[in-house]
């Protein structure tokens, strides 16, 4: 049976020193590449506008993931309040910009992520998770203290400091991130911040570095490894063949891929006629084989 690397970490106790690393980092941060040096243990709000606990927007067995993460049982999803992009097309922008959810202390954090694990779910899946690690990891300290022995999953949208997640190794078992734009211009224009993908790149590769490719258990249920996303856009805004070469020949042809065919205007999307309706069949077939053309293997959509 796979055994997460957090619990070796654990006995020799090295993760409870990250634990005190991240939370001095909350009184001048800058975990993520916005760089605040704000003091959220004194009350001061950066980008993200979260302060020393996070906003959970809810935590469920989910069954809308990835196969591989939901299994039989589902995937222990824990929905966090707030972000570190702006997306114009965001899909979820009363919890991202809006910060509907409950906040919840650390220690609460670890009961959540002990009740996913009873209810049998696969993994602990944490979703928007770069602008609170600091919570998150002491509350895998805290519940790995009481049995929590389940795989973790950090779900990001690719804008992650490539300082911070050398910090996390050995404490997530799968990254997922997203990668939305090839080009740092539209980046900024769609996504609302600078140097998306030269941000996102390095953060990809530090986490390949980490965990590799996607590994499976007899039941292909993800155990540890890289998962990327990517969603396609209308008229091939995303750059997806940039991204796709992208990961053939800085990380591997055998990266998981999944290509999301599931984009649709909304919040502000409609301010901007290029992305303000679906994609069709025939662009999301064209970047199927653009993903093919650039050589990789592991290509998935659902």
């Amino acid at each position: 049976m796979y055994q997460p690397k957090y619990l070796a970490l654990l006995d020799n106790g090295e993760l409870e020193k990250r634990v005190k690393t991240f939370n001095e980092m909350l009184q001048n941060c800058v975990l993520c590449p916005h760089q605040c040096e704000v003091n959220r243990v004194d009350g001061e709000r950066g980008y993200c506008q979260t302060l020393q606990n996070p906003i959970i927007s809810g935590a469920e067995a989910h069954l809308g993931e990835e196969p591989e993460l939901v299994g039989r049982h589902g995937s222990g999803t824990i929905f966090f309040a707030h972000c570190n992009l702006a997306c114009v097309f965001c899909q979820n922008y009363e919890i991202s910009y809006c910060g509907e959810g409950k906040e919840v202390s650390s220690a609460q954090l670890a009961e959540i992520m002990l009740n996913l694990q009873n209810k049998g779910c696969h993994n602990i899946n944490l979703v928007s998770p770069g602008h609170i690690i600091p919570q998150i990891v002491e509350g895998i300290f805290l519940a790995s203290q009481r049995g929590l022995t389940l795989p973790i999953v950090y779900n990001t949208n690719g804008y992650d400091l490539t300082d911070t997640l050398k910090l996390l190794e050995g404490i997530i078992d799968i990254y997922m991130p997203d990668i939305k734009f090839s080009d740092d211009t539209l980046g900024l224009k769609y996504l609302g911040v600078k140097n998306y993908f030269t941000i996102a790149k390095n953060a990809v590769k530090e986490m390949y570095h980490q965990v590799g490719n996607l590994q499976t258990d007899h039941r292909n249920i993800a155990q540890r490894g890289l998962m990327i996303r990517h969603l396609v856009m209308p008229q091939n805004l995303a750059g997806t063949d940039e991204i796709m070469k992208f990961i053939v020949n800085d990380l591997s042809e055998n990266c998981y891929v999944h290509m999301m065919a599931q984009y649709y205007p909304t919040h502000h999307a409609y301010l901007y006629k290029e992305i303000s309706r679906r994609i069709t069949d025939e662009e999301f077939h064209h970047a199927i084989s653009l993903a093919k053309s650039a050589g990789l293997k592991n290509i998935k959509f659902f």
